[in-house]
């Protein structure tokens, strides 16, 4: 059964740093698309990046040229480096990752969630 599992939030200053790592394990044979999403307190889901496999790379207006999608295929592993964080940054972040599986066939499936807290 595929599994996608995050790590690396925390509390952070602003203007500090973080580096967001997403895990995918299981039947896994080919991943389509790696994403990014998020969501605040009171507010829904909303996109931040994507890396299609062997495709452009899109980020959202609030993050871009802040945030850094990267991903390692090989293996299955994907990355979102934050940069400069602000407070409006803070939410519970989401990798999504579009996946066929010998099991399931053609999925997206979403890890659980890491709390990124930016105070100071």
């Amino acid at each position: 059964q595929v599994q996608l599992v995050e790590s690396g939030g925390g509390l952070v200053q602003p203007g500090g740093s973080l580096r967001l790592s997403c895990a995918a394990s299981g039947s896994i044979i080919t991943i389509y698309h790696m994403a990014w999403y998020r969501q605040a307190p009171g507010k829904q889901r909303e996109f931040i990046a994507e890396a299609p496999t062997g495709g452009t790379k899109l980020y959202a207006d609030s993050v871009k040229g802040r945030f850094i999608i990267a991903t390692d295929i090989a293996e299955k592993k994907f990355f979102l480096q934050m940069n400069n964080l602000k407070p409006d940054d803070t939410a519970v972040y989401y990798c999504s990752c579009d996946i066929f599986s010998d099991d399931r066939g053609r999925n997206v499936f979403w890890g659980q969630g890491t709390q990124v807290t930016v105070s100071s």
